[in-house]
């Protein structure tokens, strides 16, 4: 019996080890992913432990792919994340670990190898996800790219070969997934902490205090929610309120800066990608305020399908 064709992803994030593959339809068959790990105490990685550890983990990965492929699949092209994001000079160590092995990969079996942004494969990934593709990739769209990397609003025009993007707004200092693991760290939650401060949040009985945020043209301040939640920690020893005040702020801001993106665009969609944007709490609020779009949790965390979907797309477009 022949094999399949399938396009595999490859991304290689600061915290995630990805590959996925889909078939010839565009229905994504495997999104496998192995963590980086971060030690206890600890808010992240540096670049260099963040290489190392793709290093270790790819192997484990291959294996899993070459389980997920079995009999049924071959791959015939191979795409990878190659930078943060499309524009020049945007460049992280951590992706040369995932080029290094797609162009082995290429080489190995004669399969041409194609290389995106991992901005754009978290576009696409959750395009797919949302189950808006079909509705968005024609014209030009809204998408914000919310995570521990990067707090980034985006006016989004889909092109031949992946997507033309340009920043419209975003944070003025750290980003939004940076300020969760930080007072989740302090609550003595393990990094990433986004899932269980959500799960924290979710006990917590008493009012929360109106948070004051700062957004301004689009642009948000979101250094000083650390110092905010600490204090409140620090007055209340009420871990489910901080943790509630947190996603209150988050919630808060991301609503403003949709607000005002939307006086720029009028009635245009809106999509949400990044980890963060994987949180309940924050999508029932973005979804109030606008024609709002969000990918499972699988798809807007770090992840490979939207590269192999990128990678496709391509593909079959040059051949």
């Amino acid at each position: 019996m022949s094999r399949q064709p399938v396009w595999l992803g490859i991304d290689t994030s600061n915290y995630t080890t990805s590959a996925a593959f889909c078939d010839g339809e565009g229905r994504v068959i495997a999104n496998l992913k192995v963590p980086l790990p971060v030690r206890e105490g600890e808010c992240g990685l540096r670049q260099s432990d963040a290489v190392f550890a793709h290093v270790k983990n790819m192997p484990q990965l291959m294996v899993k792919c070459r389980e997920a492929l079995g009999d049924l699949y071959t791959p015939v092209a191979v795409g990878v994340s190659a930078t943060p994001r499309d524009v020049e000079g945007s460049y992280m160590p951590c992706f040369l670990s995932g080029q290094a092995v797609a162009s082995a990969v290429s080489a190995a079996m004669d399969i041409p190898m194609y290389t995106f942004s991992h901005q754009n494969g978290h576009i696409r990934s959750a395009l797919y996800s949302a189950g808006c593709a079909q509705e968005l990739m024609g014209k030009p769209f809204c998408a914000f790219h919310v995570s521990g990397g990067t707090t980034e609003v985006l006016r989004v025009t889909p092109t031949e070969t992946s997507f033309s993007v340009e920043q419209v707004g975003g944070t003025a200092d750290i980003n939004a997934g940076q300020a969760i693991d930080r007072v989740g760290v302090m609550l003595g939650l393990h990094f990433p902490c986004g899932p269980a401060l959500e799960q924290l949040a979710a006990e917590n009985t008493q009012k929360v205090p109106k948070p004051r945020i700062t957004v301004r043209d689009g642009v948000c301040n979101l250094s000083g929610l650390e110092n905010l939640a600490g204090k409140l920690y620090a007055e209340r020893d009420d871990r489910a309120l901080v943790a509630a005040y947190v996603l209150t702020f988050i919630g808060d801001t991301l609503v403003r800066m949709t607000e005002h993106l939307l006086e720029k665009y009028p009635d245009t969609p809106v999509l949400y990608a990044g980890g963060v944007m994987s949180n309940r709490y924050l999508q029932r609020r973005l979804a109030d305020c606008c024609r709002a779009f969000f990918a499972e949790p699988a798809f807007s965390a770090d992840n490979a399908a939207g590269i192999c979907l990128l990678c496709r797309e391509h593909d079959m477009r040059v051949r």
